[in-house]
């Protein structure tokens, strides 16, 4: 079994690194929110691992396809392992009110941007594009050993992945429900004559243990809430599964109502969409998950339970 480890929040120390290289993941991930720096995360991190580094995720919108590319290439020549691109469409929210960006058109964004840093770190040739959204004359490929990994959520995402990724990185899509969402990535890429086989797919699994299980159950019911709440795509991938459910959270969080956002999180939501237990429990649920088709190598997200 591969799998990976998204950062917390907290700033890397070398000895944080060294700890979680030491437990032998094979691929350590790191988020982008307001006030940090994926790419420079990374960079502080490359020294101290032979592990894959990769983001999970940035959004294509505050970032043109050649500054991604530049970005995954300079960081692969400081790296020992692979190089994961991880990129997703993030929330109107975010795009519009923090980068003041328009949210306009994120999946054909999506689409141009692996192409584009696909070729750009392809190491051959001078690169032209003529795409819908972006266009590019007559530059040099760079030379990048980069995977373009995709976090898509809605069926016309997926279609994209099919078209261009390397690999997926699906969030709050029931583990159970992952291999008939994969289908439209497999037809999708077989219309497009590649090898869907070859498509990574490495969804998140927010973890938290502790000696109370209801204490890792609660932090669990946290992090569902606060992705049902805060971003319309993740309350429609949890809608299949829980369609009431996933509307009275969001409606709750919505309203500022935090604590009934949570607990309307139910048993069942959380054993779909995370692992929470003692140690023993944790792990025993976790391997569940990693043997699930389609996962291909399943990303450990840290979530805080109380002490």
């Amino acid at each position: 079994m591969t799998r990976g480890v998204l950062l917390p929040a907290a700033e890397p120390t070398a000895e944080f690194t060294d700890w979680i290289s030491s437990l032998t993941y094979d691929s350590i991930w790191t988020n982008e929110l307001w006030g940090t720096d994926a790419f420079v995360t990374l960079a502080t991190i490359a020294p101290h691992t032979d592990a894959a580094l990769g983001t999970a995720i940035v959004n294509v919108f505050s970032r043109s396809p050649a500054v991604l590319a530049g970005a995954a290439t300079t960081l692969d020549d400081l790296a020992a392992g692979d190089i994961r691109l991880g990129i997703g469409p993030s929330t109107p929210k975010a795009i519009e009110d923090l980068h003041g960006v328009e949210f306009d058109r994120p999946v054909r964004r999506i689409h141009e941007t692996a192409d584009l840093v696909h070729a750009f770190t392809s190491g051959e040739g001078r690169v032209e594009y003529d795409g819908e959204i972006f266009s590019v004359q007559d530059f040099p490929a760079l030379s990048g050993d980069v995977a373009v990994y995709n976090a898509a959520l809605g069926e016309a995402n997926r279609r994209a992945t099919g078209r261009t990724a390397d690999g997926w990185l699906p969030h709050m899509i029931p583990f159970d429900d992952l291999e008939g969402s994969f289908e439209t990535i497999e037809r999708t890429a077989q219309d497009a004559g590649r090898d869907f086989e070859e498509i990574v797919v490495s969804p998140y699994v927010p973890s938290a243990v502790a000696e109370d299980p209801e204490d890792a159950r609660e932090a669990i019911r946290g992090h569902i809430a606060y992705y049902i709440g805060s971003g319309e795509g993740y309350r429609r991938a949890v809608a299949h599964r829980f369609p009431e459910k996933g509307d009275r959270i969001a409606g709750a969080w919505q309203a500022g109502d935090r604590g009934e956002a949570r607990e309307e999180v139910t048993e069942e939501m959380v054993e779909a969409l995370g692992v929470a237990g003692t140690s023993d429990e944790a792990r025993t649920q976790f391997e569940t998950i990693a043997d699930t088709a389609p996962i291909t190598e399943p990303i450990v997200s840290i979530e805080s339970a109380k002490a």
